[in-house]
């Protein structure tokens, strides 16, 4: 039995901004991707027995065709042309509706995992072919770093990398439906929207980190309601956060932390009132 094992990072907006919508209904996006150093585990086995298995250490994430991992397998072996057994065990760190794209990390490891598994028979351009049909970031995952993305997430343009900084994640009880978030966002009068753009050019030009955080921001916060959200972002503020805003549509919180002691500290404070709060790094 061949078998693989594959560590998914959950990634961060640093920018995200909505600017259009398409006649289908799809969200034209604006944003920077940023990986952190927080994982699930993908675990991968390729067996002479038919259909596609999947566990997870979480027993309320689905174990079936509703789940990213699962559809990734499927239309993977569909476009491979041949019908194998595929189990897949999913250890899972990265919350769900939190914004960090933990779904859509597991599916692209499966794709990457299987195509390594069945040698290589994909060029990473196709692999992402698959990838946006399973969700607009899941092209995202197979590259990983520090990225500009537009379209509806699915055109990358890869960016001088922003590795090492220091990160403190969090998330309330409360989560985000995607698409509820998506609703509030259609009805939008007035928003502050983040320069996207600015920070785009900003990183291209190699501005210390310090010049970038004018330029990050996250328009989902004018339609988040959640207590939670706010608290957590005051939180780091008080703690001495350089930046700190919401990832993506979910509901979790990221800041950049100066130093490691300052985000540890704000980490042990925020793991006292919330059952998420994690220290971790930008990765490349």
């Amino acid at each position: 039995m061949k078998r693989i094992v594959i560590d998914a990072p959950a990634k961060i907006n640093l920018a995200l901004d909505v600017v259009g919508k398409r006649d289908d209904g799809y969200h034209l996006l604006e944003t920077v991707f940023q990986s952190i150093s927080l994982y699930d585990r993908i675990t991968i086995s390729i067996s002479d027995e038919t259909g596609i298995k999947i566990t997870c250490n979480i027993p309320y994430i689905p174990c079936n065709e509703k789940n990213l991992a699962y559809k990734a397998a499927k239309i993977f072996m569909e476009k491979f042309g041949i019908n194998k057994g595929i189990n897949i065990q999913l250890y899972k760190r990265i919350p769900s509706q939190a914004g960090m794209g933990g779904g859509s990390s597991d599916a692209a490891a499966v794709l990457k995992g299987l195509n390594s598994l069945l040698g290589n028979i994909f060029t990473l351009p196709e692999l992402c072919t698959i990838a946006v049909t399973l969700g607009a970031d899941v092209p995202f995952f197979l590259y990983g770093g520090t990225a500009y993305a537009d379209g509806i997430g699915e055109r990358l343009e890869p960016l001088p990398a922003l590795k090492d900084l220091n990160v403190v994640a969090a998330k309330g009880r409360g989560g985000i439906s995607t698409p509820e978030a998506y609703k509030r966002i259609d009805a939008l009068k007035f928003s502050v929207h983040p320069d996207t753009q600015a920070l785009r050019n900003a990183i291209k030009a190699g501005f210390p980190t310090e010049r970038l955080w004018q330029y990050c921001g996250n328009i989902f916060e004018d339609v988040t309601e959640l207590i939670d959200v706010s608290d957590i972002r005051n939180t780091m503020l008080k703690m001495g956060s350089a930046f700190a805003c919401m990832s993506g549509s979910g509901s979790s919180v990221f800041g950049i932390f100066d130093s490691v002691d300052a985000a540890w500290k704000c980490r042990n404070i925020l793991a006292k009132r919330y059952p998420f709060a994690v220290c971790c790094k930008t990765i490349s």
